[in-house]
């Protein structure tokens, strides 16, 4: 048999296996979420001011939170759910998380009871990375940009709304 012929039969052989092979598709051209979003609307002195949020409400979403992300949108966010009131030792920690967010604690009614900052941890280790508590329970927090609220003149006390929110005492706009 000659060389050339040999060779074809040995790629003929092969090109079943080549419809198994799939390339390995890069995070970065992942869609960066699958979660659910909403509109949510920040009720504060300057006037409402609206975001659109992922939903974070299980476990895995929320410990996925907005890790390995390279930006996010001005009017953007992540709104973590809990079924129960969260004790202030339950914090947030920034390991894997790539952008500066604030972050604000709300209460069942929807009310800011705390805001805090957060820097990105760029350690290899979960353990090296500091973890943000707020100052008394929470049942919600929403995360956004570092600097949003206090752009926006967004405060402690400040009232949060969304459709899917079904005991809060804010104004739906």
């Amino acid at each position: 048999m000659n060389p050339t012929r040999r060779r074809l039969l040995q790629v003929m052989a092969l090109l079943p296996l080549l419809t198994l092979w799939q390339p390995d598709v890069q995070a970065s051209t992942l869609p960066a979420t699958t979660l659910p979003t909403t509109t949510l609307t920040i009720h504060s002195a300057q006037g409402p001011h609206r975001l659109t949020v992922e939903l974070a409400s299980s476990t895995a979403e929320r410990n996925q939170g907005l890790m390995e992300r390279d930006t996010l949108a001005e009017d953007a966010g992540m709104l973590f759910l809990y079924d129960d009131i969260q004790p202030a030792a339950n914090g947030f920690w920034m390991y894997r998380t790539r952008i500066a967010l604030d972050v604000a604690f709300l209460d069942a009614e929807g009310r800011i009871n705390d805001i805090r900052h957060m820097q990105p941890c760029r350690s290899a280790s979960p353990s090296d990375c500091p973890v943000t508590r707020p100052s008394q329970p929470y049942h919600a927090a929403l995360e956004v940009n570092a600097g949003y609220f206090e752009a926006k003149g967004i405060d402690v006390g400040d009232c949060v709304s969304w459709p899917e929110h079904s005991g809060g005492t804010c104004r739906q706009d």
